[in-house]
């Protein structure tokens, strides 16, 4: 694991070093990460926490570091030997990774002494941030995909190794089979997918001759780029009769890939062409800047493919290259007394919620999920008894439940700076992902404008951030 304690801004420094002037170490700092709205995206998959959790363990600064930090001319002596024995000592609470989450309630909720929690802001948020994105661009590809095999092919398109690896791991999340990245695959024991480029059947004198050569060292596990010249010409004809080769030693090929035209057309002419050469069970992949939407529309053209690999548009999250998270203090604990916090903006969606919270989510009787509620910490719902839930925007929109169950979502990961969450595996990770998928409605999945899920604050909650902007908007009268 790496030390990745400077992985920072550097005003976290500064703002470390002014509480540390001004006598304020011993206060103690409230911060929530959670991510706003964004267009046509209805709700994200919680990934990164696994990063967060190594990150932390790892934070300490290094004789290198002070040296750097010495060089700045900024910090004097005694805050640099200060920062030699500093570690986190604090609390961090945080989503699990697979979870379903949506704007505004917290995926990582953050309780340590100020500089601690000040310090761990900027990388906590580019772990969650990235690999959330990822994560969530690949549960809409695989939602478009109905079930087909989704590969995730972006390595040399990534915008580093960094997010090669960590994005393929959150495509796994996402529900992709497996990825092309064989580094992600060895860190994570997650499944690797390939076969061969165009650089092959051109490395031969013809196609058929690399086609042959392929099948010969690869058997059991044939799948033919069919379209370096001809797709329908040359390549899949030359394909059958290598197949038709394998077949006659006993082997059975897996199938074709298609990497340009038009997907749909040629994807239906391939299945006619190897339902009549009797190889109905030839699979047929595609690849070439796909997307959910580019998926959704092929499966409505009535395409054939059976295996999609997405390298781009997924690595990248082409669509929506930033998830937007950010970090936000609640709440300050001075002399043993909490102090509620909220920012407040012109912008309505950047006024924060108050306070140290928790986020239930709330289960009809078919255990679908009716909706979240974010709570006072102190704050207990009792499932045996009618709960009242209401738009914290929208007041008038209400409802009352009754034959509901409810489950915390934030879980404890370090307390008083120690680790006390055992991280899942990747598989079981995607797992726990498929089921919370499936417990959510599919208008709260579609690609476009999906319904709104409710996320609504508690009456506490509720009544505390309007007498914090009560309040705000008398001191600025």
């Amino acid at each position: 694991m790496r030390n990745l304690t400077m992985l920072t801004d550097l005003y976290q420094l500064t703002m470390m070093y002014g509480y540390f002037k001004e006598g304020m170490r011993k206060n103690t700092g409230i911060f929530d990460l959670f991510f706003r709205p964004k267009e046509d995206i209805g709700f994200a998959l919680m990934a990164g926490t696994e990063s967060v959790v190594n990150y932390i363990n790892e934070i300490h600064f290094s004789e290198d570091d002070i040296t750097y930090l010495r060089s700045l001319s900024l910090f004097d002596d005694s805050f640099l030997e200060y920062l030699k024995t500093f570690r986190f000592t604090g609390e961090l609470y945080a989503m699990p990774e697979g979870t379903v989450v949506f704007p505004y309630e917290p995926l990582v909720r953050v309780r340590a002494p100020i500089m601690e929690a000040q310090l761990i802001e900027t990388a906590i948020l580019t772990f969650v941030n990235h690999q959330t994105l990822i994560a969530t661009k690949a549960s809409r590809i695989c939602y478009a995909a109905q079930g087909d095999s989704v590969l995730e092919f972006g390595l040399r398109r990534a915008q580093g190794p960094d997010a090669a690896i960590y994005g393929a791991r959150a495509a796994i999340i996402g529900g992709c089979n497996a990825t092309s990245n064989v580094l992600t695959g060895q860190m994570f024991d997650i499944p690797v997918s390939g076969t061969h480029a165009h650089s092959w059947v051109q490395s031969f004198p013809d196609e058929i001759s690399a086609f042959r050569a392929y099948a010969r060292v690869f058997p059991d596990s044939a799948l033919l780029l069919v379209d370096t010249y001809d797709t329908l010409r040359s390549g899949i004809p030359n394909a059958i009769t290598v197949f038709q080769e394998l077949r006659a030693s006993g082997h059975e090929p897996v199938g074709i890939r298609l990497d340009s035209g038009d997907l749909a057309y040629l994807s239906k002419k391939a299945r006619a062409m190897l339902d009549e050469a009797g190889f109905p069970k030839a699979k047929i992949a595609a690849s070439s800047d796909l997307d959910e939407y580019l998926i959704r529309d092929l499966k409505t053209q009535g395409s054939t493919i059976s295996v999609w690999g997405v390298g781009t548009r997924l690595i990248t999250s082409e669509s929506n290259p930033a998830l937007g998270g950010v970090y936000k203090m609640s709440g300050e604990i001075v002399d043993g007394v909490l102090v509620p916090k909220i920012k407040i903006s012109d912008n309505p969606e950047k006024v924060t919620n108050p306070g140290f919270k928790k986020v239930y989510r709330l289960y009809d009787k078919d255990n679908m999920a009716i909706a979240d509620l974010i709570s006072l910490e102190n704050e207990e719902i009792d499932c045996s008894r009618p709960l009242r839930i209401f738009d914290p925007i929208q007041t008038y929109k209400r409802m009352t439940l009754t034959d509901f169950t409810a489950r915390e979502l934030l879980v404890p990961v370090f307390i008083d700076g120690k680790q006390v969450y055992q991280c899942p595996d990747i598989h079981e990770i995607a797992a726990y992902a498929k089921r919370e998928l499936a417990s959510m409605w599919d208008e709260y999945k579609r690609l476009m404008m999906p319904h709104t899920y409710k996320v609504d604050l508690s009456d506490n909650l509720y009544d505390l951030k309007q007498k914090l902007l009560r309040q705000a908007a008398g001191d600025l009268a």
